[in-house]
């Protein structure tokens, strides 16, 4: 029998105002692994006053950042100790293989800690120098949290992506609202409870799982929540914006991409090839950052392509428990079908599809939400395969005669969150990477990411950054304050220009 989760609300677990509830079904299977509660408006709005008077009167907004790092840090703690449970719920609900399921769970513990220290480094208060002569004033640069930050998150990362958001947020002395992606909500709710475990004040941290078009669409237009923070679509994303202008929330948005992963004609080879499927493969394809874009210098083109397609036919498709998996099912039907259409629009626009291109025919499958490799050649930088993010198991490979066309093929795209860069020559590769309008590029590598780096992107990729310092500042507001040191009336600049009395004329 599948567990029932409910709201985690004020500090306290409760059912649904509506009293419904939906299912979240294991993608490889179709078994259902959990029963969730359908929040809608009226409960995320007494999430968000709750969330509300934690911020205004709770201990949580005053407590030092000390305070509030020791907690995060025993949540990080509890996180390493309890990664059997988070392993088996991002096998069960978003159909992450064996290895992707235990980095994610270990890098969840890594990324915690390091929002926890990392804050200690930050001032809350510092003195600004030179901004006036000595003896006139005193000026103070402040560091205030904002307050209720509502926050919204993907399936694809459903650990990883909550603990980049609720982590600043909270160590910088926020107080949160968190509607986690429908498909991957046991997992939020379970980290939840070592949070409250933790011994987190009430109402500091509310979790009001159910749909975008009820529960998010609320929560991004409520009037009482000073931020929102959103990993997912584009195109759900310019929403936010304009629910978000209503009150002029802040506002911080990681969406799509369709990253270029640049191979020059000196670059190794073998090293690349691999780094290539790892770019695309990785996860099925479901990652904002995956390499969709393979551009081929022309003279390093059919050999590159005979030897990743060598490799490519060679990829374990299988159940993601199993060790020997290593590429599993896509997160639901709806986005499997999402993906095959895109592969059809890919063969009908003109390009060439050389593998894959439907769904595995292995028995143990059937019940999965699968998509085999396909790899598309002959592709156009104008195709749809080449603009749109598709989110699968997709990739497009173009050829580039010299790296400026590169450049410009490269930056042909509304998006621009990831790439990467491949030469022996690493001169040349930093002189390509510079002129790459993205927020993140990688240089002979792929896919990693650093807690102390921030990760962003440019255009329709995002505003603000996540992670490193800048992901902790997101979460505060800047105050100057001045404090005069002069009291004699005839120094102040504005007695004289204002309020002196006036001198008869002639």
């Amino acid at each position: 029998m599948s567990q029932r989760y409910e709201l985690y609300i004020n500090g306290q677990w409760q059912a649904p105002k509506s009293g419904q509830y939906f299912e979240s079904l294991n993608p490889a299977s179709g078994e259902v692994v959990a029963e969730i509660a359908r929040g809608q408006k009226e409960d995320i709005d007494a999430a968000v006053k709750a969330a509300r008077k934690a911020f205004d009167e709770g201990p949580w907004a005053k407590m030092s950042q000390q305070e509030r790092s020791e907690i995060l840090q025993k949540v990080a703690s509890e996180l390493e100790t309890q990664s059997r449970l988070f392993v088996g719920l991002l096998i069960n609900e978003s159909g992450a293989t064996l290895r992707k399921a235990k980095t994610e769970a270990f890098l969840c513990g890594k990324y915690l800690n390091y929002f926890a220290k990392a804050a200690l480094k930050i001032n809350p208060e510092e003195s600004i120098e030179n901004l006036s002569k000595p003896g006139v004033s005193e000026n103070l640069l402040v560091r205030e949290p904002i307050g209720v930050c509502g926050q919204i998150t993907p399936w694809n990362f459903p650990l990883q992506m909550p603990i980049w958001k609720i982590g600043p947020a909270l160590v910088m002395g926020n107080t949160v609202v968190l509607k986690p992606a429908e498909e991957t909500s046991a997992i939020v709710l379970e980290l939840v409870k070592l949070f409250e475990a933790a011994g987190l004040p009430k109402g500091v941290l509310n979790v009001v799982t159910g749909y975008g078009k009820e529960a998010g669409a609320a929560l991004s237009q409520h009037p009482l929540v000073d931020k929102i923070a959103f990993t997912g679509s584009t195109e759900v994303g310019k929403l936010m914006m304009q629910d978000a202008s209503h009150n002029l929330k802040k506002i911080t948005l990681e969406l799509g991409g369709k990253s270029a992963n640049i191979v020059l004609e000196d670059a190794d080879l073998d090293q690349a090839v691999d780094a290539a499927l790892y770019a695309i493969y990785y996860h099925s394809g479901q990652a904002c950052t995956a390499g969709t874009r393979l551009l081929l210098q022309e003279s390093i083109h059919d050999r590159f392509v005979e030897k990743f397609l060598e490799k490519a036919k060679a990829i374990q498709i299988g159940l993601p428990e199993d060790k020997a998996t290593d590429m599993g099912p896509l997160v639901s039907k709806k986005q499997q079908e999402r993906v095959l259409n895109y592969i059809e629009i890919g063969k009908k626009e003109g390009a060439t599809c050389v593998l894959g291109g439907n769904a595995p025919e292995d028995p143990k499958l059937t019940k999965g939400h699968y998509v085999s490799p396909t790899v598309f050649i002959n592709v156009d930088n104008k195709m749809r395969i080449a603009q749109e993010e598709i989110f699968g198991p997709v990739i497009s490979i173009l050829s580039f005669k010299t790296p400026e066309e590169a450049i410009e093929i490269a930056n042909d795209s509304i998006y621009g969150l990831a790439g990467a860069v491949w030469s022996k020559n690493d001169e040349k590769a930093l002189s390509v990477a510079r002129q790459l309008r993205t927020g993140t590029v990688w240089i002979n590598d792929y896919h990693l990411i650093s807690e102390k780096a921030p990760f962003g992107g440019y255009k329709q990729s995002g505003i603000g950054r996540e992670l490193g310092e800048e992901g902790l500042l997101e979460y505060t507001e800047t105050k100057h304050i001045h404090i005069d040191q002069l009291k004699a009336r005839d120094k102040k600049f504005w007695y004289d220009s204002v309020l002196a009395p006036k001198q008869p004329v002639g």
